[in-house]
């Protein structure tokens, strides 16, 4: 039997595309490029190629037909199509970009987790043990890896890889472990794996500092307690301290003879209760170390502190301040609660443009000399030109209104962050705020106020890189509709919408009749 050139061309390229196509699919099994492979890919490539040659004279003859021309110039749109497609997914997945929307951009990772995650200079490891992959979470760690190369997330079946489990301690499904420098921190696998990104932010905090630092908070004086769940308490702060990845501890000056070598920040949180001298003086020792200090002052109470703040260049005023431009009833409080949206040039609040804090029952607080250089000191927070100062509370039916003979008008100043470059109290640094309500339980997740505490127990334990604004919530929205005002739309979304349809319909129908 004679075999004529078309038909050789025509057996080169079969055998020569079925040899590519076996090779193509080893190579995707196999996820490698073994001698084997390349050689079946090589040989089919050769065969392709030979056909061509072979069969050259009958491709030019093909397509020299009008409908062969018209042909191509279809397959090479179609080709040109897929090809800006294969190129355009590629340039996507090769440069990865995001759009969010949302007002307070909800879906994408807050400041602070960008400070955290692109500061990291160790590899930290995020590992999810489950049978499968969890939608949520692998949106979420592409976030991260998105920052930082040294994230790395895999997710392991603990039934398959037991030495994997065994190695990470886990001991329950859906367990995430991160990891990094030999430490590891479990997330709680209720209600994971939906896990946060405040959670996981945390998480690789606490595996990757090279020291867990202590906030102190001093007691004995009336002080709102840490452990306490009421409307004085600071059991809702002690948690969000934890979260930002420090240990808490209570503290008693008399019992233990000083502030503790390993307190790293003192917190006296509205006593109500006058301080020893010697208990003064231990303060002001740790202070001349280089020690950090947040005093906050509640109004009608002398915890005779006053060394301490005469040192540091602070004027605690005998008063009380009310609000009278009705920004409180924003949130629920009335003028005894002034309003701040104007802060003073500090890294505490740095990124407080056009957010507010609240202070409930609140004193001034502010610099005594404001030509001292030494300390160095800025009045953190300012209120509204309609607030003012008054003596004290007011008591029973007494109506709050300005006085010019015993009262100062505002802008006051309600808070002063100072520190020392300089003598021997180089490196001390000191925040008092006229209101220890702030950050108290009913109020320390109203607006930023947790923001500026933390922020302020940062700036104090010198984590300068996690002073920014947590995780977002999304804004409520939701209309709030009367009974008239409810019926007015159903009966506009019932019958007039559908009525003037209709009788548009039938007007054209008519004129067209």
């Amino acid at each position: 039997m004679k075999w004529n050139r078309d038909e050789i061309a025509g057996y080169l390229s079969s055998i020569g595309l079925a040899l590519l196509i076996a090779g193509w699919i080893r190579f995707t099994s196999q996820n490698e490029l073994s001698k084997l492979t390349e050689g079946i890919l090589i040989v089919g490539g050769v065969l392709v190629a030979a056909s061509i040659v072979v069969g050259f004279g009958a491709i030019l003859k093909f397509f020299s037909k009008r409908s062969s021309q018209l042909g191509t110039n279809t397959t090479i749109l179609a080709l040109s199509v897929i090809a800006i497609l294969v190129v355009g997914n590629y340039l996507g997945y090769r440069y990865h970009k995001r759009f969010d929307l949302t007002t307070e951009k909800l879906f994408t990772l807050s400041d602070q987790t960008s400070k955290v995650v692109k500061g990291l200079k160790a590899d930290v490891d995020v590992v999810f043990f489950s049978k499968k992959s969890d939608p949520s979470l692998d949106d979420l760690m592409d976030e991260y890896r998105n920052l930082s190369s040294h994230i790395h997330f895999r997710t392991v079946d603990p039934q398959e890889k037991p030495d994997v489990a065994k190695e990470y301690g886990v001991k329950r499904m859906d367990e995430i472990v991160v990891a990094s420098g030999g430490r590891n921190e479990h997330l709680d696998p209720n209600p994971l794996p939906d896990a946060s990104e405040e959670d996981m932010t945390t998480a690789i905090l606490k595996v990757t500092r090279g020291k867990v630092k202590d906030v102190c908070f001093v007691e004995g004086h009336g002080e709102d307690s840490l452990s306490d769940q009421g409307e004085r308490g600071y059991s809702r702060a002690a948690a969000g301290l934890k979260r930002e990845g420090y240990d808490t501890q209570s503290i008693n000056l008399v019992k233990q003879g000083g502030v503790p070598s390993d307190c790293d920040v003192v917190v006296i949180a509205g006593p109500q209760e006058a301080f020893f001298p010697a208990e003064v003086d231990s303060v002001e020792k740790y202070l001349d170390g280089g020690g950090k200090v947040m005093i906050l002052a509640d109004p009608e109470v002398d915890a005779k502190l006053d060394p301490i703040y005469t040192a540091w260049n602070i004027d605690v005023g005998k008063n009380m301040v009310v609000d009278a431009s009705g920004l409180g009833q924003l949130v629920g409080a009335g003028p005894a609660a002034p309003l701040v949206v104007d802060y003073g040039d500090s890294p505490i609040t740095k990124n407080f443009t056009r957010m507010m804090t609240i202070f409930p029952m609140s004193r001034t607080i502010s610099l005594a000399d404001k030509s001292k250089i030494e300390p160095t000191a800025v009045e953190l927070l300012k209120t509204s030109g309609q607030s003012f100062t008054i003596p004290g509370l007011p008591k029973g039916e007494q109506k709050v209104k300005f006085d010019p003979k015993t009262d100062t008008l505002g802008p006051l100043s309600l808070g002063v962050a100072a520190s020392m470059t300089s003598g021997k109290e180089k490196g001390a640094r000191l925040v008092v705020i006229g209101s220890s309500s702030f950050a108290a339980n009913p109020w320390i997740n109203t607006q930023k106020n947790g923001d500026l505490f933390y922020n302020a127990v940062d700036w104090l334990a010198q984590d300068e890189n996690l002073i920014s604004i947590r995780p977002k919530t999304g804004t409520n929205r939701s209309v709030s509709l009367t009974d008239a005002q409810a019926a007015l739309y159903k009966w506009i979304d019932i019958g007039l919408i559908p009525g003037i349809v209709i009788l548009t319909g039938i007007v054209v129908w008519w004129k067209r009749r």
